[in-house]
């Protein structure tokens, strides 16, 4: 078995962590928004706020999969 890592080839092993590692990652940085948030006694606007601008990019990476997988790419 050349070129596998416990029986998944380079392809898969990549397809893998490009989706569920990157979407825990994105988990993690809502916790640490979600920390900044609240260290800085930012309130409900505030908190909206931080939220809306520092999450808006993790939206883009949500709606490519969500397209993705409704055309069939």
């Amino acid at each position: 078995m050349e070129g596998t890592v416990f029986g998944f080839n380079e392809e898969q092993i990549a397809d893998f962590f490009s989706t569920w590692g990157v979407g825990a990652f994105i988990l993690f940085m809502l916790f640490i928004i979600g920390e900044i948030a609240w260290k800085s006694k930012a309130g409900k606007t505030g908190t909206f706020v931080l939220f809306f601008v520092l999450a808006f990019g993790m939206v883009g990476f949500i709606a490519k999969s969500i397209i993705e997988k409704l055309w069939g790419i």
